[in-house]
Formats: C-alpha cells, structure tokens, sequence
C-alpha cells in the first residue's frame, strides 16, 4: 500500500480523497498521539514516503523556517512523491474582528486566519499563526524547496492548496 506522511495531524484524519494511503502521523504537540514526534523542521530518520499532507501547519512557523520544512518534507518523500499542504488564503483578508467565515469550529474573523483562533491560541501556544500566504508566494516557497510542476489553488472556504511533485 502507497504511504502517506500527515505532517501537522493533531487529531484530525486526512481527507477521504486520501483513502488510500496507509497513514503516517506526525505532530510536535505528544498529547495528539501522533505515530511520530517531531517538527516539521526536522523529519529525521523517516521515509521515503509515496506522499504527504499537511493541513493548516506551515502557518505556524516563522517565515525564515517554511523553506526548511519544505525541504524537509521533500527529503522524505520518494522521487516523484507528491506534496499537498493547506493553509489560511490571507489574499484580500483585513487583520479586523469582522467575522470572514463561519467554519465547523465557529467563526472566523481576519485576526483569526492572520494570528491563529485567539482561544485556541490562549489554550495551546503552537496553534499561533507566525506567517501567511497568497497564491503567488505558496507557489514560490515550493518551488523554491525544489518541487516540480507546483501549483497553488484558491478554494470556497478561504484555504489555499499547494501542490508539487518531489
């Protein structure tokens, strides 16, 4: 069966469209029960994975670190894997109260997809958002991490999906 690294898990499983993959859990926070603890900075001894997923996890690094997490998380993939991350889309997006969208977990304000959800934060200090991203940029880090054929799309629901071929 094809294997799948799921950088950032927390507690929440991968897409269905992902269903085929035997599952690797990876996270920094050890309270998620992840198969793995590490950072997203440093895979370690781990791979060649098929693919890898990360949803809502680069946001949560410094600038200066997201280039080291893409390369990291191509490293461990095997030639041709692919990579898919999610993160908040800022395009347009003003750092106000303003309610944005209303996702499963309540609302969202542009403080929230710039700073991360202000109670979540308050209750874990990894859920702190410390950089964003438009299209353009999510496609120039992955590119710049040397994945191939990247490409970086806007959904309905203020996310931005980054792919790239290892």
């Amino acid at each position: 069966m094809r294997t799948l690294l799921h950088v950032g898990c927390g507690k929440t499983p991968p897409p269905t469209w992902l269903d085929g993959f035997s599952e690797v859990r990876l996270d920094i926070d050890p309270s998620v029960q992840p198969d793995i603890t590490a950072s997203m900075l440093d895979l370690g001894a781990i791979g060649p994975f098929d693919a890898l997923y990360s949803s809502h996890a680069l946001e949560h690094l410094y600038p200066h670190e997201v280039l080291v997490a893409l390369r990291e998380f191509r490293r461990v993939l095997k030639p041709g894997g692919a990579v898919i991350v999610v993160v908040p889309n800022l395009e347009g997006i003003k750092a106000t109260e303003d309610v944005v969208f209303v996702s499963p977990g309540g609302p969202i304000s542009g403080l929230d997809m710039i700073y991360g959800m202000s109670g979540r934060v308050a209750e874990n200090p990894y859920m702190a958002h410390h950089c964003g991203f438009v299209r353009e940029t999510l496609k120039d880090v992955l590119e710049q991490a040397g994945f191939s054929r990247c490409e970086a799309l806007a959904d309905q629901h203020y996310n931005l999906i980054g792919v790239g071929v290892a």
